[in-house]
């Protein structure tokens, strides 16, 4: 355990409380601006470039701006701005990039065409003097400090936090603010079961395929715990909606297969607690993440969440347990956690 926590990914992580105090304690001016931007301009389609974690980002503001925002979200296709060279009408919407370094020439070349045909342009990044922030009208600073851990985890708990900031303030209301103001509190509770997730993670040794089930809000979450798992412990871990889980990939269910199901409650509750009996017919092991006693009852392992997390928020809180998870499973296995073999903290693609 104490070898665990001199490395640079144990240590960000034990910072994510701060960081979101940051974002949440402080007034983000910029996020004010953007939001009055948005508001005056009447715009109800947001237009997001990203990649891998932050991509994860992007799933999370299609769910939080179109419940919340009724504004429509789109995921950018680079490669049709930098090698089909046939880019989409981008006038009359926010294009928004999301990338913790910003330095991804395909992602500011998106930013790049949207300032071009006169759409409103952000950069959500960690590095507000980066290229990208340079092509936006709006620079929105994660303000997460340095992160040099391979593998993101206060930048995505930071970019997750500034597009619900940005959500109330394009909708305000005292619920969403005290709502907001509860997130270190939340954060800082998740980390009372980490004795428990690295005594998981042990069990799960010699895991070499997984599925991983969100829905909602938290599909962003299921994405982005089977991203952490795929670069820091090389599992096949496989994510899904619970929707599209049962329209295929429910065949690869058999005994002992592992299914981590992300719960928390919401309006997914009922729904879940179904899959949960589909998937424990068929024998295999659930592991589920959730604040609801009776649903983690139901399950072989879980990974209890803090109570009092609105379903909006739910996904900052959620990917918690995952991400410690995925950590002391690397440990556990006896790998590198702060330099994943064959990846770079920084990717440029075209």
């Amino acid at each position: 355990m104490n070898s665990i926590k001199k490395t640079r990914l144990y240590q960000e992580i034990h910072q994510e409380p701060q960081v979101i105090q940051n974002l949440v304690g402080r007034s983000q001016d910029a996020i004010k601006a953007l939001a009055a931007e948005i508001t005056d301009r009447k715009i109800k389609h947001v237009f997001i470039a990203a990649r891998g974690t932050s991509d994860n980002a992007g799933r999370y503001a299609n769910y939080l701006l179109g419940a919340h925002n009724h504004i429509v979200v789109s995921l950018a296709t680079p490669s049709l701005f930098t090698i089909y060279k046939q880019t989409p009408d981008l006038t009359n919407c926010l294009v928004l990039g999301i990338s913790q370094s910003g330095k991804s020439p395909d992602l500011i070349s998106v930013l790049d065409e949207g300032k071009k045909q006169g759409a409103i342009t952000a950069a959500i990044t960690n590095y507000p003097n980066s290229e990208m922030a340079q092509s936006a009208d709006f620079v929105l600073d994660l303000q997460a400090g340095e992160e040099t851990s391979l593998a993101a985890s206060k930048t995505y708990i930071a970019e997750l936090t500034t597009l619900a900031i940005l959500s109330s303030e394009l909708d305000p209301s005292e619920d969403y603010r005290r709502e907001l103001d509860s997130l270190p509190r939340l954060i800082e509770a998740g980390f009372s079961n980490e004795t428990h997730v690295a005594s998981l993670a042990e069990r799960y040794r010699y895991m070499e395929h997984c599925a991983i089930i969100g829905r909602g809000y938290n599909y962003a979450t299921a994405f982005e715990f089977s991203l952490k798992l795929k670069e820091l412990t090389y599992t096949i871990a496989e994510p899904y909606s619970s929707a599209d889980f049962l329209h295929g990939p429910f065949a690869l269910v058999d005994r002992g297969f592992p299914v981590f199901i992300f719960a928390p409650s919401g309006k997914m509750t009922d729904e879940m607690k179904s899959l949960v009996e589909k998937v424990k017919s068929r024998q295999a092991e659930v592991v589920l993440i959730s604040d609801l006693p009776e649903l983690l009852k139901s399950a072989t392992q879980s990974l209890p969440l803090p109570a009092g997390a609105p379903e909006w928020l739910s996904p900052i809180p959620a990917i918690l347990p995952g991400q410690l998870f995925a950590m002391y499973l690397a440990h556990t296995r006896g790998y590198d956690i702060d330099n994943p073999r064959g990846l770079n903290k920084i990717t440029e693609t075209w």
